[in-house]
């Protein structure tokens, strides 16, 4: 996908982008493969297929969920800034937080917020489990994202916890999903979250298949979630 089908395909969902925003996914990319030289944040560096695989399918979430209000979104797990920095670029009135385990990854997307030029974006060095626990942030997001992070049952307790009441946990996936939300479905309840809907996508270049669940949290979330660091992903509810 190069820059023009890029802008064309955001075009035919009804997200234009300016000159400046097309050069601020420009200088993203530029950094990304600047940085991944010294250390490892993507094993996809080539342009095109970072405008799809990375860029693209990120603000694929944005096809199912509306972003147009003044959210505060918290990206969990985000790596290289994914799926929250480029949805940030598309939708630049939008607050972002971005809790990450990886201190130098936490670097690399300060400096990176800084080269685009970013206003009301905020990173955390903290494990999920631990963040999720923090009364600063627990419950007080309007949205949560996470990008393969992990299983539906594991990401439920790393992301509903952060979630205010009534407010949306936003997961983008690949193939094989509903397998995940039946074995899921128990635990996103028990976390007080509700599966709203599953929409189906197709990325356009390689035609792979790309999953957004939507989840909206109806009661909050019992006390003892999450549990200590580790045990969701060893142990899953």
């Amino acid at each position: 996908m190069n820059e023009q089908q890029f802008q064309e395909l955001l075009m035919e969902k009804g997200i234009t982008l300016s000159p400046e925003q097309l050069q601020q996914f420009q200088t993203y990319y530029e950094v990304l493969v600047e940085w991944n030289e010294k250390m490892n944040l993507t094993a996809i560096t080539e342009k095109e297929e970072v405008y799809e695989k990375h860029f693209f399918d990120s603000i694929m979430a944005a096809f199912s969920f509306d972003f147009s209000s003044n959210y505060h979104i918290c990206d969990v797990g985000a790596g290289a800034g994914f799926p929250s920095l480029p949805i940030k670029i598309c939708f630049p009135h939008l607050k972002i937080t971005i809790v990450d385990s990886l201190n130098k990854r936490i670097g690399f997307l300060e400096h990176l917020s800084s080269e685009l030029k970013l206003e009301n974006v905020f990173f955390y060095h903290d494990r999920a489990e631990l963040f999720g626990k923090n009364k600063s942030h627990r419950e007080t997001y309007d949205v949560v994202t996470a990008r393969a992070v992990a299983r539906m049952s594991v990401l439920g307790e790393l992301c509903l916890p952060l979630v205010k009441q009534n407010g949306y946990f936003v997961a983008l996936k690949g193939p094989n999903v509903e397998e995940e939300l039946d074995t899921g479905k128990q635990a996103i309840k028990m976390l007080g979250g509700e599966v709203e809907k599953l929409d189906t996508l197709t990325l356009p270049g390689e035609k792979s298949e790309r999953n957004i669940v939507t989840i909206q949290k109806i009661k909050t979330t019992p006390k003892k979630y999450p549990r200590k660091p580790g045990t969701p992903n060893k142990n899953p509810l």
